[in-house]
């Protein structure tokens, strides 16, 4: 065997040597791999991904603070009547708050009647009576609700009647005008920024579902 024989076999044997450790060290790839797994966290940040029980009610504390007298009486409105929900009931005031007003605005309360104590239809009923007394027509144009607030709450655990008063800030568009047709009250062409408190009462854990407007103010 001639020198350049074995320079040949020396050179190959030295070739798959090396074919080997890269295949040790780089290891292979065949298709798309798994991504590699990641580390456990360690168990002081695990911590803060757990769910805490027995937390605030965020139904609640999202509307007043939590500890005030308004989240204690709207917790036991809840203890009360566990279906109850704040959000949905301030949802709820905000259709009610628009369709009393604008009924009030155009005269047409017996629509809304069953939404009111008798003291508050009656009250509202008077100015209106005095409008068609004096012979006004009045025009309204709701334009929207800017404000929807709880205000405060509170919960008579021996009727367990609870009421809420909810702040709205809204805007409408309203114009009184008399038999010739002249604006005596309100613009028709501007708009009217309005503040208003009411306050809605209701049993808790009654079969009737409505609320009723029992109280209203700034």
């Amino acid at each position: 065997m001639n020198n350049n024989v074995i320079s040949l076999l020396v050179l190959a044997g030295i070739a798959i040597f090396l074919i080997l450790r890269l295949k040790s060290v780089l290891g292979t790839r065949e298709g798309f791999e798994k991504p590699p797994v990641p580390a456990p966290l360690p168990s002081s940040r695990k911590g803060k991904f757990e769910v805490i029980e027995g937390g605030p009610d965020l139904d609640i504390t999202d509307h007043v603070p939590e500890g005030s007298d308004e989240a204690r009486a709207l917790a036991a409105m809840k203890q009360a009547e566990p279906s109850f929900s704040v959000t949905e009931f301030l949802s709820g005031a905000r259709g009610a708050y628009e369709m009393i007003l604008m009924a009030f605005e155009k005269g047409e309360l017996a629509s809304v009647q069953p939404f009111m104590s008798a003291e508050v239809y009656e009250t509202l009923e008077e100015v209106v009576a005095a409008r068609k007394a004096r012979g006004l027509t009045v025009t309204a144009e709701f334009m929207g609700i800017r404000e929807v607030t709880l205000h405060d709450a509170e919960f008579d655990r021996k009727t367990s009647e609870g009421e809420v008063s909810v702040r709205f800030a809204s805007e409408l568009i309203s114009a009184a005008r008399n038999a010739a047709g002249e604006v005596v009250e309100g613009n028709p062409n501007e708009v009217r920024r309005q503040r208003d408190v009411w306050t809605f009462a209701r049993k808790m854990g009654s079969d009737d579902p409505n609320w009723q407007l029992v109280a209203t103010g700034e």
